[in-house]
């Protein structure tokens, strides 16, 4: 039963990533309601159905384009097999905590995608976009409907860090983006994962963009999206063990 489900997850997150790859390229460009086939950005070669098989086709491909010839960007696999992973690791949790039900790894899963696509376009564009936001908002709001005997957790979470991020909005050190993702996170975590996932994603941008100023020369703008995004997974799916553990060495 447990393969079962963890290939069920898999497969769905392989797929979902396919799809993940659309909204990176797509919803930027304003042109994700288009009918038009997916396409080869050097030539134009209209993708045909088994150009399209997730992970497979890159593989048969050798990541270059059928027709053109020119290199497959790797961020297509890299996306598909990453939200594939997640979406197992996800159901491993889901499989061995009983306080994690279907509806729950079902939203977590959901979440984990759209954190994906913002992570990808924030590096990109250093802009989080509002349509994942508005889905993770989507995603809060089924959360606490099916859990109204603790409404307070959830609403408490969805201003406990973004009204924080606000000042640093109106002083210009951080993004509205930010403010708003950490805000309809918090809806869906409730407000102890979104205080602990702040602090997390804090820490994991502190060390690598420090990293990355050091060694690769970066220059001081931080996307810092994907960092929120790194602090907000971990924090989902470990943040109540770790808090219980941080009280239990303070008390």
């Amino acid at each position: 039963m447990n393969i079962f489900i963890y290939s069920t997850f898999l497969l769905y997150g392989i797929i979902i990533g396919s799809f993940l790859n659309v909204c990176i390229l797509r919803i930027p460009n304003h042109t994700f309601f288009e009918k038009s086939r997916s396409y080869c950005p050097k030539c134009g070669y209209s993708l045909k159905w088994f150009d399209l098989i997730p992970i497979f086709s890159f593989i048969l491909l050798k990541g270059k384009c059928r027709k053109c010839k020119e290199s497959i960007s790797l961020q297509y696999p890299l996306v598909e097999a990453l939200n594939g992973i997640l979406y197992v690791w996800i159901a491993i949790m889901y499989v061995n905590n009983p306080d994690l039900n279907l509806l729950t790894a079902v939203l977590y899963c959901l979440l984990t995608s759209a954190l994906i696509v913002i992570s990808v376009v924030d590096m990109r564009t250093y802009i989080i976009l509002p349509q994942l936001n508005i889905f993770i908002l989507i995603l809060g709001l089924i959360n606490l409907v099916f859990n109204l005997g603790e409404w307070y957790t959830y609403v408490i979470g969805f201003f406990a860090i973004s009204t924080f991020i606000l000042i640093l909005v109106l002083l210009n050190a951080m993004g509205d983006g930010d403010m708003k993702l950490m805000a309809v996170s918090g809806l869906l975590l409730g407000w102890k994962l979104i205080v602990l996932s702040f602090f997390i994603g804090c820490i994991v941008g502190t060390v690598v963009h420090l990293w990355l100023m050091i060694f690769k020369k970066k220059g001081r703008q931080l996307p810092f999206g994907p960092y929120l995004s790194v602090g907000i997974f971990l924090a989902m799916l470990y943040g109540e063990k770790w808090i219980e553990w941080y009280l239990r060495i303070l008390f």
